[in-house]
């Protein structure tokens, strides 16, 4: 992070150096510094398990992140964005490919104690208000979770089930975003916004049973393989500076981006969502629904299995269809009693219902415990507007009519 912040400051310096030599140094420092601005937000839960699944299931503290984000302004038209994350306090493992060994080998190494990710380095050109282009590594906006990342934008402790479960959570990728906004009267809002990518695509070989495509985020292996790349649009009827409609559209190839060339047939992922979220005090509703294709999920689920046990996959069958649906509404009880204080204690219920492997293909068997229904209710308080603390009790009942309880209490800020 300090190499980030000296590149950065010795660019700008630079750029005054040439252009105020008058100045002195103390004053090019300043006027440097004011063009960065930082922010960030952690969270941290608690978790007690009563799972029928894995009945000795232990208790778990989860350091969860930090995210730190800088930002530079090399213009009014030009700004630079990274995200680090620091991540559970447990181990950073990369893996390499070593393609020269007979069979070819997979290697992990332990690079650190705990795990440090920059997520995002990118540039942002905004060359008018209905058309802006960010490229480089930059977060992936599909779904609900994406904007509603920092911990006071979700009730849970743990971030959305259906999107946390069977698709990529904290997704980021490396393209170019087109970006705009349109006015659709002469105030800010309502506005139609939009974003049109084309970005690295996923890895097949991660693929499972029970979390569909999540895991073909490529993030184990120290660069990311590029044969195939993703398109996907973003659109939003913006109706409130925290309430939208919209829906997302997905599609990719993922078989190019294999480690090695052990599967040559198409596995086009295609996938698309109805997002909604509405935040006008003294409610806040969210809703999802998501629908998710794989092309050839049969002779794919074959060639899985027999992957190496060193690159760290599960190995199961892959679903050819998965689905997902989730409702979220929290009322705000201080609001009745002072709607001027900056405090807030919100009541909330979730419902969510999704299947990793909604259909199959051919002799892929249709697993019932991955048929997933959950009945979440809880509080969350907010002393300051960027504080939380958060409790709840989840109740999920698997489609084999085995329960999984989980209750979570935790913290988060923001700033």
């Amino acid at each position: 992070m300090r190499y980030i912040l000296g590149l950065l400051l010795i660019i700008g310096l630079a750029q005054k150096s040439g252009a105020q030599t008058d100045t002195t140094k103390t004053d090019a420092v300043q006027q440097v510094w004011q063009k960065f601005k930082v922010s960030g937000y952690g969270v941290t839960n608690y978790y007690n398990y009563d799972w029928e699944t894995i009945p000795d299931k232990r208790n778990e503290v989860d350091v969860e992140r930090f995210n730190f984000y800088i930002y530079y302004h090399f213009s009014e038209l030009i700004e630079f964005k990274s995200e680090i994350e620091f991540e559970h306090g447990g181990t950073g493992v990369t893996m390499s490919f070593d393609p020269l060994e007979e069979f070819g080998e997979f290697e992990s190494e332990i690079e650190k104690g705990g795990e440090v990710v920059l997520e995002q380095m990118n540039l942002l050109f905004k060359l008018h208000p209905h058309f802006k282009i960010r490229v480089g590594k930059m977060r992936f906006y599909m779904g609900n979770a994406a904007k509603l990342d920092k911990p006071k934008n979700y009730f849970t402790a743990y971030r959305p089930e259906v999107e946390n479960s069977i698709l990529p959570l904290g997704w980021y990728e490396t393209g170019v975003e087109f970006s705009g906004d349109f006015k659709l009267t002469e105030s800010t809002l309502p506005a139609i916004s939009y974003k049109a990518y084309v970005v690295t695509g996923l890895d097949n070989s991660a693929f499972s049973s029970a979390q569909w495509v999540r895991r073909g985020y490529q993030t184990r292996f120290e660069t990311i393989n590029a044969n195939d790349l993703a398109a996907a649009l973003r659109l939003d009827y913006v109706f409130t500076n925290k309430s939208e409609l919209g829906f997302c559209l997905y599609a990719g190839n993922t078989t190019g981006n294999r480690p090695k060339n052990d599967f040559t047939l198409p596995a086009w992922l295609t996938f698309g969502d109805i997002h909604f979220t509405y935040n006008v005090q003294p409610i806040r509703i969210s809703a999802y629904g998501m629908l998710g294709h794989l092309q050839n999920s049969e002779a794919l689920s074959l060639a899985n299995q027999n992957l190496s046990n060193n690159l760290n996959v599960k190995r199961t069958p892959v679903g050819k269809a998965a689905m997902g649906v989730s409702l979220e509404a929290g009322y705000n009880l201080l609001h009745n009693f002072n709607k001027t204080t900056h405090q807030q204690l919100f009541v909330f219920g979730r419902y969510d219902n999704y299947d990793s492997m909604y259909k199959t293909e051919g002799n892929i068997s249709n697993n019932p415990r991955y048929q997933r229904e959950v009945i979440t209710a809880g509080i969350n308080y907010m002393p300051l507007p960027n504080i939380v603390f958060k409790g709840h009790y989840a109740m999920r009942k698997l489609g084999s009519g085995e329960y999984e309880r989980t209750t979570a209490i935790g913290f988060g800020f923001d700033f």
